[in-house]
């Protein structure tokens, strides 16, 4: 029993040091997520986080920034008593997975959904996030410390573009959010999976151009570049706009009149347009 009531304290510790305090008191007050079979407490150790479960404002909120709608298949990494995946499906009508280590909670979770009445369109199973395969997931939801938020960002960046990310309290490093979500002093996190656009890319059929080129530096939905048109010098890009897979910037013709792309992104390949007054207006680039 001493080294049971040793973790507790460890784990009360490691919720102040890592900002866990930030949650409002009401919000934890409202949160009933146990049952006759089962009573989590809060800051209890899991696998690889204590658990805190997330202020109701905040879920609404962070799922509202997402735009979840009845099209979505949200995925919650760490779904703990499941009460964002139970949201997702309740309040905006999505199908919902959530993955959550510990059994006997993945089980309580289960129970809540069906007390909540969303069990036909939200499910909770008993996982490992570094495991489980969730690349079909539209949005993704987590409550995770900032190390385990580092080793999920590979696998997140390469989702499907356009993929909606959304976290409680913590960030992704360097890779800056979309959107910052503030709710009742506690703070939430948006990105958006960006396509992968790094590199030289050969223009095919742009109008007065017979041989043009991209040069692309990304990091992560900040894009930079260069243009090559015939034998011209290159030419810094401007503007350059990296959303989910759709990319846009500008750039000087032979003419030197103002030119506007926009180009959707697939894979290796571009089909693109320009939004002048080029009669021919669509070409396509591949990447080199």
């Amino acid at each position: 029993m001493k080294i049971k009531r040793s973790l507790q304290v460890l784990a009360l510790s490691l919720i102040t040091s890592f900002s866990f305090s930030t949650l409002s008191q009401t919000a934890l007050a409202q949160t009933k997520g146990g049952d006759q079979l089962y009573q989590p407490q809060v800051g209890q150790p899991g696998k690889d986080v204590v658990w805190v479960p997330t202020g109701d404002e905040l879920v609404t909120k962070m799922l509202q920034t997402a735009k979840v709608t009845k099209d979505d298949l949200v995925y919650d990494l760490g779904a703990g008593d499941g009460k964002i995946a139970i949201a997702a499906g309740r309040e905006f009508g999505a199908r919902a997975i959530g993955i959550e280590y510990n059994p006997e909670m993945a089980s309580l979770a289960q129970r809540n959904a069906e007390r909540a009445g969303v069990a036909d369109r939200v499910k909770i199973i008993r996982g490992d996030i570094f495991k489980e395969d969730f690349s079909k997931a539209t949005v993704i939801t987590m409550y995770l410390l900032p190390d385990l938020n580092l080793k999920l960002r590979p696998t997140l960046l390469k989702l499907k573009p356009g993929t909606r990310l959304v976290t409680n309290s913590f960030t992704m490093g360097d890779w800056e959010p979309d959107q910052v979500i503030n709710s009742s002093g506690n703070t939430g996190y948006f990105w958006v999976v960006p396509a992968q656009v790094d590199g030289r890319w050969t223009l095919n059929g742009l109008e007065g151009h017979a041989v043009a080129s991209i040069d692309l530096k990304q990091r992560y939905q900040r894009v930079g570049g260069t243009i090559t048109l015939g034998n011209n010098p290159p030419q810094a890009l401007m503007g350059v706009e990296l959303h989910a897979d759709e990319l846009r910037f500008r750039f000087l013709d032979s003419s030197n009149q103002l030119q506007s792309v926009k180009a959707t992104v697939k894979g290796n390949h571009m089909d693109a347009e320009l939004l002048g007054t080029y009669s021919n207006n669509r070409f396509d680039a591949k990447r080199q």
